[in-house]
Protein backbone atom coordinates (compact mmCIF):
# COMPACT_ATOMS: atom_id res chain seq x y z
CA UNK A 1 0.00 0.00 0.00
CA UNK A 2 2.97 1.70 0.89
CA UNK A 3 4.41 1.90 -2.40
CA UNK A 4 1.02 2.53 -4.29
CA UNK A 5 1.00 5.75 -2.61
CA UNK A 6 4.68 6.77 -3.33
CA UNK A 7 4.35 5.58 -7.10
CA UNK A 8 1.35 8.01 -7.37
CA UNK A 9 2.88 11.01 -5.32
CA UNK A 10 6.23 10.89 -7.73
CA UNK A 11 3.36 10.89 -10.89
CA UNK A 12 1.86 13.90 -9.60
CA UNK A 13 5.13 15.47 -8.72
CA UNK A 14 6.43 14.13 -11.97
CA UNK A 15 3.48 16.37 -13.83
CA UNK A 16 3.78 19.41 -11.78
CA UNK A 17 7.72 19.49 -13.11
CA UNK A 18 6.31 18.95 -16.46
CA UNK A 19 4.00 21.54 -16.12
CA UNK A 20 6.49 24.11 -14.99
CA UNK A 21 8.99 23.02 -17.62
CA UNK A 22 6.37 23.53 -20.57
CA UNK A 23 6.73 26.37 -22.66
CA UNK A 24 5.05 29.23 -22.05
CA UNK A 25 4.64 29.92 -26.13
CA UNK A 26 0.82 28.94 -26.52
CA UNK A 27 -1.98 30.68 -28.91
CA UNK A 28 -4.81 31.75 -26.40
CA UNK A 29 -7.11 33.07 -29.08
CA UNK A 30 -9.06 30.06 -30.50
CA UNK A 31 -9.68 31.60 -33.98
CA UNK A 32 -5.55 31.49 -33.89
CA UNK A 33 -5.79 28.04 -32.89
CA UNK A 34 -8.04 26.73 -35.18
CA UNK A 35 -6.05 28.67 -38.18
CA UNK A 36 -2.99 26.90 -37.28
CA UNK A 37 -4.93 23.84 -37.27
CA UNK A 38 -6.37 24.24 -40.47
CA UNK A 39 -2.99 25.24 -42.29
CA UNK A 40 -1.49 22.32 -40.81
CA UNK A 41 -4.22 19.57 -42.37
CA UNK A 42 -4.43 21.54 -45.39
CA UNK A 43 -1.24 21.05 -46.27
CA UNK A 44 -1.13 17.19 -44.82
CA UNK A 45 -3.66 16.43 -47.04
CA UNK A 46 -2.37 18.60 -50.45
CA UNK A 47 1.05 16.87 -50.50
CA UNK A 48 -0.03 13.38 -49.31
CA UNK A 49 -3.31 13.42 -52.03
CA UNK A 50 -1.06 15.24 -54.75
CA UNK A 51 2.19 12.93 -54.14
CA UNK A 52 -0.37 9.78 -55.51
CA UNK A 53 -0.96 12.02 -58.23
CA UNK A 54 2.37 12.56 -59.43
CA UNK A 55 3.66 9.41 -58.80
CA UNK A 56 0.79 7.96 -60.91
CA UNK A 57 1.56 10.65 -63.56
CA UNK A 58 5.41 10.52 -63.69
CA UNK A 59 5.14 6.85 -63.25
CA UNK A 60 3.36 6.48 -66.47
CA UNK A 61 1.63 3.41 -64.89
CA UNK A 62 4.58 1.55 -63.14
CA UNK A 63 3.62 3.06 -59.92
CA UNK A 64 -0.52 3.30 -59.64
CA UNK A 65 -3.31 4.16 -61.73
CA UNK A 66 -6.57 5.79 -61.52
CA UNK A 67 -7.64 3.77 -59.11
CA UNK A 68 -4.78 4.70 -56.55
CA UNK A 69 -5.40 8.69 -57.05
CA UNK A 70 -8.43 7.67 -55.33
CA UNK A 71 -7.48 5.73 -52.50
CA UNK A 72 -4.53 8.07 -52.00
CA UNK A 73 -6.48 10.94 -51.85
CA UNK A 74 -9.36 9.73 -49.70
CA UNK A 75 -6.68 7.97 -47.46
CA UNK A 76 -4.45 12.22 -47.43
CA UNK A 77 -7.97 13.30 -46.30
CA UNK A 78 -8.78 11.36 -43.87
CA UNK A 79 -4.95 12.03 -42.10
CA UNK A 80 -5.95 15.48 -42.59
CA UNK A 81 -9.38 15.45 -40.83
CA UNK A 82 -6.89 13.67 -38.31
CA UNK A 83 -4.53 16.31 -37.36
CA UNK A 84 -6.81 18.41 -37.38
CA UNK A 85 5.32 20.74 -50.86
CA UNK A 86 7.49 19.96 -52.50
CA UNK A 87 8.22 19.45 -56.16
CA UNK A 88 10.29 16.56 -56.66
CA UNK A 89 12.29 16.34 -59.28
CA UNK A 90 10.64 12.98 -60.99
CA UNK A 91 8.20 15.88 -62.78
CA UNK A 92 11.32 17.55 -64.35
CA UNK A 93 12.55 14.26 -65.14
CA UNK A 94 9.23 12.73 -66.85
CA UNK A 95 8.89 16.23 -68.71
CA UNK A 96 12.05 16.87 -69.56
CA UNK A 97 11.77 20.65 -68.17
CA UNK A 98 9.48 21.48 -69.87
CA UNK A 99 6.15 22.61 -67.72
CA UNK A 100 2.98 22.58 -69.90
CA UNK A 101 -0.35 22.71 -69.11
CA UNK A 102 -1.73 19.93 -71.86
CA UNK A 103 -0.28 17.85 -74.01
CA UNK A 104 0.67 14.29 -73.01
CA UNK A 105 3.61 15.09 -71.39
CA UNK A 106 1.66 17.86 -69.44
CA UNK A 107 2.16 18.12 -65.39
CA UNK A 108 0.11 20.82 -64.41
CA UNK A 109 -2.73 18.33 -63.91
CA UNK A 110 -0.78 16.83 -61.09
CA UNK A 111 -1.47 19.84 -58.78
CA UNK A 112 -4.60 21.57 -59.72
CA UNK A 113 -8.05 19.89 -61.82
CA UNK A 114 -8.62 20.37 -65.22
CA UNK A 115 -11.57 19.47 -67.32
CA UNK A 116 -11.59 16.08 -70.00
CA UNK A 117 -11.20 17.77 -73.68
CA UNK A 118 -14.94 16.76 -74.16
CA UNK A 119 -16.39 18.64 -70.78
CA UNK A 120 -17.63 22.20 -71.59
CA UNK A 121 -18.02 24.76 -68.64
CA UNK A 122 -21.72 24.63 -68.31
CA UNK A 123 -21.26 20.54 -67.64
CA UNK A 124 -17.98 20.93 -65.53
CA UNK A 125 -19.93 23.40 -63.14
CA UNK A 126 -22.36 20.79 -62.59
CA UNK A 127 -20.36 17.88 -61.95
CA UNK A 128 -18.42 19.91 -59.43
CA UNK A 129 -22.07 21.10 -58.13
CA UNK A 130 -22.99 17.58 -57.85
CA UNK A 131 -19.83 16.44 -56.58
CA UNK A 132 -19.76 18.50 -53.77
CA UNK A 133 -23.30 18.34 -52.93
CA UNK A 134 -22.89 14.40 -52.17
CA UNK A 135 -19.79 14.92 -50.70
CA UNK A 136 -21.74 17.33 -48.10
CA UNK A 137 -25.17 15.32 -48.33
CA UNK A 138 -23.00 12.42 -46.98
CA UNK A 139 -21.02 14.36 -44.33
CA UNK A 140 -24.31 15.55 -42.83
CA UNK A 141 -25.11 12.02 -42.16
CA UNK A 142 -21.75 11.29 -40.90
CA UNK A 143 -22.38 13.86 -37.81
CA UNK A 144 -25.94 13.52 -37.25
CA UNK A 145 -26.63 12.36 -33.86
CA UNK A 146 -30.07 11.35 -34.37
CA UNK A 147 -29.38 8.63 -37.57
CA UNK A 148 -26.52 6.74 -37.60
CA UNK A 149 -23.28 8.94 -37.10
CA UNK A 150 -19.76 8.09 -37.67
CA UNK A 151 -18.59 6.60 -34.54
CA UNK A 152 -15.62 8.28 -32.78
CA UNK A 153 -12.14 7.80 -33.87
CA UNK A 154 -13.95 6.28 -37.01
CA UNK A 155 -14.65 9.65 -38.49
CA UNK A 156 -11.69 10.80 -40.48
CA UNK A 157 -11.64 7.22 -42.13
CA UNK A 158 -15.09 7.50 -42.88
CA UNK A 159 -14.88 10.96 -44.34
CA UNK A 160 -11.49 9.60 -46.64
CA UNK A 161 -13.79 6.59 -47.84
CA UNK A 162 -16.69 9.19 -48.68
CA UNK A 163 -13.97 10.95 -51.09
CA UNK A 164 -13.34 7.77 -52.93
CA UNK A 165 -16.35 7.17 -53.86
CA UNK A 166 -16.50 10.54 -55.20
CA UNK A 167 -13.18 10.07 -57.08
CA UNK A 168 -14.42 6.67 -58.11
CA UNK A 169 -18.17 7.31 -59.43
CA UNK A 170 -17.68 11.01 -60.15
CA UNK A 171 -14.08 12.19 -61.07
CA UNK A 172 -13.39 11.51 -64.41
CA UNK A 173 -15.40 14.26 -65.88
CA UNK A 174 -12.49 17.12 -63.84
CA UNK A 175 -10.58 15.54 -60.98
CA UNK A 176 -13.44 15.93 -58.39
CA UNK A 177 -11.95 19.32 -56.75
CA UNK A 178 -14.54 19.36 -54.64
CA UNK A 179 -13.29 22.08 -52.59
CA UNK A 180 -11.75 25.39 -53.80
CA UNK A 181 -8.49 24.82 -51.47
CA UNK A 182 -8.11 21.72 -52.86
CA UNK A 183 -7.76 23.30 -56.89
CA UNK A 184 -6.48 27.73 -56.62
CA UNK A 185 -3.99 27.30 -54.30
CA UNK A 186 -2.02 24.36 -56.48
CA UNK A 187 -3.07 26.72 -59.23
CA UNK A 188 -1.35 29.26 -58.14
CA UNK A 189 1.97 27.80 -57.25
CA UNK A 190 1.69 26.14 -60.57
CA UNK A 191 1.43 29.92 -62.48
CA UNK A 192 4.57 31.34 -60.00
CA UNK A 193 6.32 27.80 -60.56
CA UNK A 194 7.08 27.66 -64.30
CA UNK A 195 3.64 26.62 -65.54
CA UNK A 196 2.60 30.12 -66.35
CA UNK A 197 -0.79 31.73 -66.77
CA UNK A 198 -1.75 28.69 -69.48
CA UNK A 199 -2.73 27.06 -65.89
CA UNK A 200 -5.60 30.14 -65.93
CA UNK A 201 -6.47 29.89 -69.55
CA UNK A 202 -6.46 25.69 -70.21
CA UNK A 203 -10.10 24.51 -70.55
CA UNK A 204 -11.56 27.92 -71.72
CA UNK A 205 -10.78 29.87 -68.39
CA UNK A 206 -12.22 27.11 -66.69
CA UNK A 207 -10.15 27.67 -63.06
CA UNK A 208 -13.10 29.34 -61.49
CA UNK A 209 -14.88 26.95 -61.86
CA UNK A 210 -13.67 25.16 -58.94
CA UNK A 211 -13.73 28.05 -56.80
CA UNK A 212 -17.25 28.70 -57.60
CA UNK A 213 -19.37 25.39 -57.82
CA UNK A 214 -18.36 23.61 -54.78
CA UNK A 215 -19.42 26.17 -52.41
CA UNK A 216 -23.03 25.79 -54.15
CA UNK A 217 -22.66 22.44 -53.99
CA UNK A 218 -22.17 22.24 -50.38
CA UNK A 219 -25.17 24.48 -49.58
CA UNK A 220 -27.51 22.65 -52.00
CA UNK A 221 -26.13 18.79 -50.40
CA UNK A 222 -26.82 20.17 -46.93
CA UNK A 223 -29.67 21.73 -47.72
CA UNK A 224 -30.86 18.66 -49.35
CA UNK A 225 -29.97 16.42 -46.40
CA UNK A 226 -31.70 18.57 -43.80
CA UNK A 227 -35.01 19.23 -45.79
CA UNK A 228 -35.31 15.41 -46.76
CA UNK A 229 -34.06 13.90 -43.26
CA UNK A 230 -32.78 15.65 -40.03
CA UNK A 231 -35.37 18.21 -39.77
CA UNK A 232 -38.00 14.91 -39.85
CA UNK A 233 -36.37 13.49 -36.97
CA UNK A 234 -38.75 12.80 -34.31
CA UNK A 235 -38.17 14.72 -30.98
CA UNK A 236 -36.48 12.58 -28.18
CA UNK A 237 -38.43 13.69 -24.46
CA UNK A 238 -36.80 14.17 -21.80
CA UNK A 239 -33.47 14.43 -23.56
CA UNK A 240 -31.62 17.94 -25.50
CA UNK A 241 -31.53 18.29 -29.35
CA UNK A 242 -28.36 16.03 -30.08
CA UNK A 243 -28.02 16.96 -33.81
CA UNK A 244 -25.30 18.70 -34.81
CA UNK A 245 -25.68 21.65 -36.86
CA UNK A 246 -23.75 22.26 -40.08
CA UNK A 247 -21.92 24.87 -38.63
CA UNK A 248 -20.59 23.08 -35.58
CA UNK A 249 -19.59 19.84 -37.40
CA UNK A 250 -15.90 20.55 -36.75
CA UNK A 251 -14.59 17.16 -36.99
CA UNK A 252 -15.77 16.19 -40.19
CA UNK A 253 -17.37 19.13 -42.04
CA UNK A 254 -14.58 21.69 -41.68
CA UNK A 255 -11.15 19.92 -42.91
CA UNK A 256 -12.55 18.43 -46.49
Amino acid sequence: MKDLVRSVEQGVSHRRRVDITRPKVWLKNELSRVGLAEFLCTYVMMVLGLGCVAQVVTGQGAFGHYISINIGFGLAVAMGVHIGGNVSEAVNDYCGGNLTVTGAKATAGIFATYPAPYLSLMGGFVDQVIGTAMLLLCLMALSDQKNKPAVGSSEPLTVGLVVVLIGMSLGSNSGYAINPTRDIAPRVFTAIAGWGLDVFRSGNGWWWVPLVAPPIGGVLGAGLYKAFVELHHPPISGQQENSIPLKKGENICTNV
